[in-house]
């Protein structure tokens, strides 16, 4: 069910037909998602300061409504180790069309993973998972089924995908925590249904899971016109 501040995420975002960075994982946030410890930062010192709290390295990335795709205007600035190098990203995004501030957040590390959702004009809600990052696109290992998911629907999706060894541990590599992968996507599954009156789609990409925990590293919610 959808909280008040989640419902008024989704209002204030009307306006530009979709919800920023910030408050998409703020939403995520509450409805049981993990996400990385971030900031919005409006200036360069405030993006200091959470550096200064959390620690290097961190991630940025450029806030604008009018940037829905951030790595296309390389707005995505990854491993910012030093103060020096936070305070040229942000002056580097500043000069990116309609920009309002810099998201910051730790640096995760795993598998990526894309988690997404659409609004079938058939089927109604449909999640699709699958290998996620910049392979999405170039190996298109990805699965969907109709929400809401059980957890025989989500084996079945694991079990389907090509790269089904990565998540199990290939050779050397730890596989992903599996128990923390089902809860998100069980997770995801029922806030997709809640969702359905607002959205058109949700994009999750990357998710990262390790052998310890899954965490939503990106998001993008498109609302219905």
């Amino acid at each position: 069910m959808l909280t008040e501040e989640m419902r008024e995420i989704l209002s204030g975002a009307k306006g530009t037909g979709w919800v920023l960075e910030p408050q998409a994982k703020r939403l995520l946030s509450l409805a049981g998602l993990e996400v990385p410890r971030f900031f919005f930062a409006a200036t360069v010192a405030e993006a200091v300061r959470f550096a200064k709290k959390i620690g290097y390295p961190l991630v940025g990335k450029v806030v604008s409504p009018k940037v829905i795709h951030k790595s296309e205007k390389k707005g995505v600035e990854l491993g910012i180790d030093s103060d020096r190098k936070l305070r040229e990203t942000f002056h580097r995004f500043s000069k990116i069309e309609g920009f309002v501030g810099m998201l910051a957040e730790e640096m995760v590390s795993g598998i990526e993973l894309i988690v997404g959702a659409k609004n079938d004009y058939q089927f109604g809600p449909v999640v699709l998972f699958g290998i996620g990052g910049v392979w999405v696109e170039i190996y298109r290992d990805v699965v969907l089924r109709m929400a809401p998911l059980a957890r025989k629907d989500i084996d079945s999706m694991v079990r389907c995908l090509k790269a089904r060894p990565l998540l199990e541990g290939y050779r050397s590599s730890n596989p992903v925590n599996l128990v923390e992968l089902n809860k998100l996507l069980i997770t995801f599954s029922d806030l997709v249904l809640d969702l359905e009156p607002e959205m058109e789609s949700i994009d999750l990409n990357p998710v990262i899971c390790s052998s310890e925990r899954c965490i939503v590293s990106d998001a993008r919610i498109i609302l219905k016109k």
